[in-house]
């Protein structure tokens, strides 16, 4: 029997041309991160460096990652008119560290050099992910120019906050490279969906929780939390304020979003809780043990002449169905979703008990991926979406942020008729 092909990643930016912008700040070294992961995603990527952020880091480096000619000036490869023709044909502009000085410069609309004036030409998505210290980060100055280019529609990433130069912590560190990654793609995958979620209140679980068993060890799954992850991002991009609660998992979380972390399903129901009755909008993305033990106060030991252990489990709180009842007396969430990762077995499909699983939980809408095969932790995701009847009202395949945004769809679409 012939062996199976290596599987191939997917390449969801494949054929999209990427501006990236460099400015002149300490972290302009972690812009070879985001080169190198927007290039493996398939992106044609173009580097503008600034002059001065050559000091930083050389051309060399960007032509290498890049596997493009990089320019500085607007009167370099002037018969090609590169200052206008690299802002006409991006597909997306990021801009990596953006420092104080260029939000600046941007929000004057100034063309003093090959970056700035690709951003006046450019009608293309246009993302900044400033880095700079604390104080010239809450500098009224800046909050202000940061202000005038969101309402232009320039994305700004929230900096995160941690080791700055030298001693100093605080706010103003450029987020990891892979949080500004995924949080391009999510934007090139969410299209013209733009601001359809402004002014909504998004709470979204994610991950898999974890039961003590006792100090050692645990009972959970294979969640990765990607997915919830991806879902989170997707609802920020478009405009919604987002609170992520994870559980159990160690991934970075987007940009942008207000994270809890949580272990147990208990802990997760707390912050639910907490947060149900100021949101618009609840998704329980996250793999919620459904059993848990009375956990020992020290290690469970291996006793001579035992073959096994045996466990007493009890059922935890059905989250999403006391979301609906709850709601259902006259409080929030506007609209609740769930997830049904489901396998089929002897007795029904797993389309079938996902739909008796929507038919009982009362969600207005539940996502259900069929785990036969055991799809956690991948880039990918197959959902099928049913309504509280159990009718399937739509399907989506693709990567992770592209099965969000095709979620966000129904979502805004309920929304839309909560509200009238």
């Amino acid at each position: 029997m012939p062996a199976s092909p290596p599987s191939v990643p997917p390449r969801p930016l494949e054929g999209l041309r990427v501006i990236i912008g460099v400015c002149a700040g300490i972290a302009a070294y972690k812009a070879a991160h985001v080169v190198r992961g927007l290039t493996e995603r398939g992106a044609d990527v173009r580097v503008v460096p600034t002059k001065a952020s050559l000091e930083f880091v050389g051309i060399s480096t960007w032509e290498a990652l890049s596997h493009n000619p990089v320019r500085t000036s607007v009167f370099e490869d002037v018969d090609s008119v590169a200052h206008v023709r690299l802002g006409q044909e991006a597909d997306a502009v990021v801009v990596v560290p953006a420092t104080a000085d260029f939000m600046a410069r941007a929000r004057m609309g100034r063309a003093d050099d090959l970056l700035t004036a690709t951003l006046l030409v450019t009608r293309a998505p246009v993302i900044l992910a400033p880095a700079m210290h604390t104080e010239m980060w809450e500098h009224p100055a800046t909050r202000e120019n940061v202000d005038v280019l969101r309402s232009r529609g320039v994305r700004v990433i929230e900096p995160a906050s941690g080791r700055l130069t030298g001693t100093d912590t605080g706010v103003g560190r450029l987020p990891e490279p892979e949080v500004i990654v995924h949080y391009v793609e999510s934007v090139l995958a969410a299209g013209s969906r733009t601001c359809d979620l402004e002014g909504t209140r998004v709470v979204i679980t994610a991950g898999g929780t974890r039961e003590a068993l006792d100090p050692v060890r645990v009972l959970t799954n294979h969640s990765s939390g990607k997915q919830g992850a991806a879902l989170a991002r997707a609802a920020y991009v478009r405009g919604a304020s987002v609170s992520l609660v994870l559980a159990g998992s160690h991934i970075e979380p987007p940009a942008g979003v207000d994270v809890v972390r949580v272990e147990s399903a208990k802990e997760l129901a707390a912050e639910v809780r907490e947060r149900e009755s100021s949101a618009d909008v609840l998704i329980m993305a996250a793999a919620v043990s459904d059993f848990t033990p009375e956990p020992s106060r020290s290690k469970i030991k291996k006793k001579a002449g035992e073959s096994g252990l045996t466990l007493h489990l009890v059922e935890t709180e059905d989250i999403l169905r006391g979301l609906v009842e709850r709601r259902q007396a006259g409080e929030r969430p506007f609209v609740i979703c769930g997830f049904a990762a489901e396998t089929g077995d002897e007795h029904s499909s797993a389309l079938a008990h996902a739909t008796r699983k929507a038919r009982a939980k009362g969600a207005d809408l539940l996502a259900f991926n069929d785990v036969s095969e055991n799809a956690f932790g991948a880039d990918t995701n197959a959902l099928t979406f049913l309504d509280a009847a159990g009718e399937i009202r739509g399907a989506t395949r693709g990567t992770k942020d592209e099965v969000s945004h095709a979620m966000l769809d129904h979502v805004a679409s309920l929304l839309k008729r909560e509200r009238g």
